[in-house]
């Protein structure tokens, strides 16, 4: 009996998972934040079924508590100003649609929530470079839980011209706008939203 024991697990022990590689910070552990000029975070949405509308959010702060010898003790806080999109709309003299997407109530209502957050309560690896992040969205003074598939693009223990530590993130989710009060123009307009975020980190300077 103990031989079959034996044999099975010389058998089916190829086939065990392996288990997950954290991802590849080779860094300092420490507390980061966006660079501005690298941060993008863009949302697509259906419109009346012909194509995804596509605007961006203009002014993103984000801020990393980062583990970098277990990642999956790290942290993030996201504020985004809900006044800041850009439709790139072709006729700005007609209507300043940046505005009425921004502040009208049928949308962000950045008049009554200027400010958008994403807090994280867990990080759960995925691959060597990949994990998601779980967290809080509030939206509109609405909060719901949302996850992030993110990628780590890669690090740098000192970026050529800034001679910092640095690293980059790829990061992406959906979320239902009608969970966040936004029902307007359900017949033309899709309830679900893609979020697009790109980003690099540098170190926070202490003020």
């Amino acid at each position: 009996m103990r031989s079959l024991v034996l044999a099975a697990m010389l058998v089916f022990a190829p086939l065990a998972a392996p288990a997950l590689a954290a991802p590849a910070f080779d860094i300092p552990s420490g507390n980061y934040v966006n660079d501005p000029a690298h941060t993008s975070v863009t949302f697509k949405i259906s419109h009346f079924g012909l194509s995804n509308y596509t605007a961006r959010m203009a002014s993103a702060d984000a801020a990393v508590t980062l583990d970098a010898g277990n990642p999956e003790k790290s942290s993030v806080k996201v504020s985004i100003d809900a006044n800041s999109v850009r439709t790139d709309f072709p006729f700005p003299a007609t209507e300043d649609f940046d505005k009425k997407i921004g502040s009208d109530a049928n949308f962000l209502n950045g008049a009554a929530f200027p400010q958008i957050s994403f807090v994280s309560k867990s990080i759960k690896i995925t691959g060597p470079k990949t994990a998601l992040i779980t967290g809080d969205l509030t939206l509109r003074g609405i909060t719901k839980p949302v996850t992030l598939d993110a990628d780590l693009n890669g690090t740098l223990v000192s970026h050529p011209f800034r001679k910092v530590p640095m690293f980059g993130i790829s990061a992406t989710g959906k979320i239902r706008r009608g969970d966040f009060g936004m029902t307007a123009y359900s017949a033309f307009l899709g309830d679900e939203v893609s979020i697009i975020i790109e980003a690099e980190f540098a170190p926070a300077v202490a003020k």
